[in-house]
């Protein structure tokens, strides 16, 4: 259901829920949420496509999860069929006690996933590990590791096999 747009978009939104914090879990719902917060106008899904530079129909389920978390709103318009969207604030806070929770939760979902994947992959040879230390600031590192995203996203084929592709990053002791 549509919500009344405000004028301006909140400053900053406490993530309490952790489906919102699953919610956050894919590049490109990371990419809409942030088309969404650099501007107060609302965007459909056929235009956040465009600027981000992806198909329509592969968008909307990102979306929807976005919308289902309340990360973003549906707004009223006059564009018959298209539905305008905006976000629910320009800044996402995680509640503490949301990250110690997620934190072990991760660790598990984590290393579940590679053994798994490890056990059932690597005597064909498809599991691969890649391990690179360097020296680089937090920020140019999270910048680098983004625009792998959109390179992926161009070089996707359909037909070929789904591949998880992870990234950690942290400090070298």
């Amino acid at each position: 259901m549509a919500t009344p747009e405000p004028k301006t978009i909140p400053e900053v939104l406490t993530i309490h829920r952790p489906d919102q914090l699953k919610a956050l879990g894919h590049p490109l719902r990371l990419r809409v949420l942030e088309a969404l917060g650099e501007t107060d106008e609302a965007l459909s899904n056929r235009e956040l496509a465009q600027r981000l530079g992806v198909d329509p129909g592969h968008l909307h389920f990102h979306v929807r999860m976005l919308l289902r978390a309340e990360l973003i709103q549906q707004v009223p318009s006059d564009k018959g069929r298209e539905k305008p969207y905006r976000a629910a604030a320009r800044t996402l806070k995680v509640a503490p006690e949301l990250v110690s929770a997620g934190a072990s939760n991760l660790h598990t979902a984590v290393m579940d996933d590679l053994q798994k994947a490890q056990a059932e992959h690597a005597a064909e040879g498809r599991f691969r590990f890649v391990r690179v230390t360097v020296r680089v600031d937090d920020e140019k590192a999270l910048e680098v590791l983004s625009e792998l995203v959109p390179r992926f996203e161009e070089v996707e084929d359909e037909s070929a096999d789904q591949l998880v592709i992870t990234a950690i990053m942290h400090p070298h002791d």
